[in-house]
C-alpha cells in the first residue's frame, strides 16, 4: 500500500482519486466487452473460413491429378499481383480487413488446353483469396487478444487494487482525523475544567 499522509489535504486527494477511478472503470469495462464480443465473432468467422479452406483443399487435391496429367502448372497461370487490405477500428484497435486479391492476366491457349481449366483456374483464385482472408483474420485476432489482455489487466487493477486501496486510505484517514478531533475536544474540555477550578480557588 502506498504511504499516505493523515491530513485533510490527503483526504481530499484520495477522494478525488476515487472519483477518477470510478469514472474511468466503466469505460474500461465497456471496452473489454466490445473487444471480447468482436473476438468471439472473429473466432466464429475463422472457423467458417477454415472449414471452407479445408473443403477447397480437398477439391484442389483432386484437380492436381488432372493438372499433372495435362502438364499444366497453375502457379504460372494464377499469379496474385496485389492484395488489398483495409482496416476497421474496434474499441480503439485498428484490425486488418481483407478486401480482395488482384491477379495478373490469365493467359493460356483456349484451343490447346482442356475445357475444365477455366473451372480449375477459378477454384485456385478463390482458394488463394481465401488464404489471404484467413491470414488477415488471424492477424486481427492477435491484435484483439493483445488489447483484450491489456484492458483486462487494467480493469483488474482498478477493481481489485486501486479502488479498494483508495477506499481503505479514505477510511483510515477519516478515523485518524476523527480521533484527533475527539482528542482535541477532550483536551479543550479538560483545560476549561481546570480554569474553572482555579477561578473558584481564587474566589
Amino acid at each position: 500500500m502506498t504511504k499516505i499522509k493523515f491530513t485533510q489535504g490527503e483526504l481530499k486527494r484520495q477522494r478525488d482519486l476515487l472519483k477518477q477511478y470510478e469514472r474511468f472503470l466503466p469505460t474500461l469495462q465497456l471496452k473489454k466487452q466490445q473487444l471480447q464480443l468482436e473476438l468471439n465473432n472473429q473466432i466464429l468467422a475463422l472457423e467458417t473460413y477454415q472449414s471452407q479452406r479445408d473443403q477447397m483443399t480437398q477439391e484442389i487435391i483432386v484437380w492436381m491429378g488432372l493438372l499433372a496429367e495435362s502438364k499444366i502448372v497453375m502457379n504460372e497461370i494464377v499469379i496474385p499481383r496485389q492484395v488489398f487490405i483495409t482496416s476497421r477500428n474496434i474499441a480503439g484497435v485498428d484490425i486488418p480487413v481483407f478486401d480482395r486479391v488482384e491477379f495478373g492476366p490469365i493467359e493460356y491457349d483456349l484451343f490447346s488446353t482442356p475445357l475444365w481449366l477455366d473451372h480449375a483456374t477459378k477454384l485456385f483464385m478463390d482458394y488463394i483469396a481465401l488464404l489471404f482472408q484467413v491470414e488477415a483474420l488471424q492477424q486481427g485476432m492477435e491484435l484483439l487478444k493483445r488489447e483484450l489482455l491489456i484492458t483486462t489487466q487494467r480493469v483488474n487493477l482498478f477493481e481489485k487494487i486501486k479502488i479498494p486501496e483508495t477506499q481503505e486510505n479514505i477510511r483510515l484517514i477519516k478515523i485518524y482525523i476523527g480521533d484527533q478531533l475527539a482528542a482535541s475536544i477532550g483536551r479543550s474540555k479538560l483545560v476549561k475544567r481546570r480554569s474553572k477550578v482555579r477561578v473558584r480557588k481564587v474566589a
